[in-house]
């Protein structure tokens, strides 16, 4: 039964490899996101864009809206579910996880909750979301922003922890669209 477990884990691990190491390379969003919803079933909208470079842990869980925006090399974790909305921004090398580990847990458990980022977000770049946080409809999060917890709606947060800068317009209608992209 080892044995089954460990080669089971061993073919799992794999097949996320070619995801992180082969079709995040494809030069073609439409070619890029049919894989990703057809092998590694991630849920992603019409008008949605995953550039190059993009990782994913368990892309199984990771649902994105319409007319969304994942720039390069950005890290999305599903490991507790991730769930973006539409017309979301989210900048290069943004990170955003949902699994970590509990530091004052002797056995240094694993914990996480799922990351909800609502629409017209958006997060600019080398933020890191963690685990458990919701993002607001229409708020911003500032480059290289560390979020510990939930951003309210329409807030700017800034820093490390990130707090709140500003507020955002409230009369948002616009169509993120990524028009013709080789990355």
């Amino acid at each position: 039964m080892q044995y089954r477990h460990g080669f089971l884990r061993m073919v799992y691990c794999a097949y996320l490899s070619v995801a992180n190491h082969m079709v995040n390379r494809i030069p073609f969003n439409s070619v890029r996101c049919f894989f990703y919803r057809w092998v590694y079933f991630v849920k992603i909208g019409r008008g949605s864009a995953i550039h190059m470079g993009v990782r994913m842990h368990r892309p199984r869980w990771i649902s994105i809206g319409h007319h969304t925006l994942i720039n390069p090399q950005c890290t999305l974790d599903g490991r507790r579910r991730l769930t973006i909305g539409n017309n979301v921004d989210i900048a290069a090398q943004t990170a955003i996880f949902t699994l970590g580990h509990d530091l004052q847990d002797p056995a240094y458990e694993v914990i996480g909750k799922a990351v909800v980022i609502e629409d017209y977000a958006c997060i600019f770049s080398r933020a890191t979301i963690l685990p458990g946080v919701r993002i607001g409809q229409g708020a911003a999060v500032a480059a290289g922003s560390v979020v510990t917890r939930d951003v309210e709606p329409y807030t700017i947060v800034a820093g490390n922890p990130a707090r709140k800068i500003g507020e955002r317009n409230r009369d948002l209608s616009y169509t993120l669209r990524h028009g013709f992209y080789f990355h």
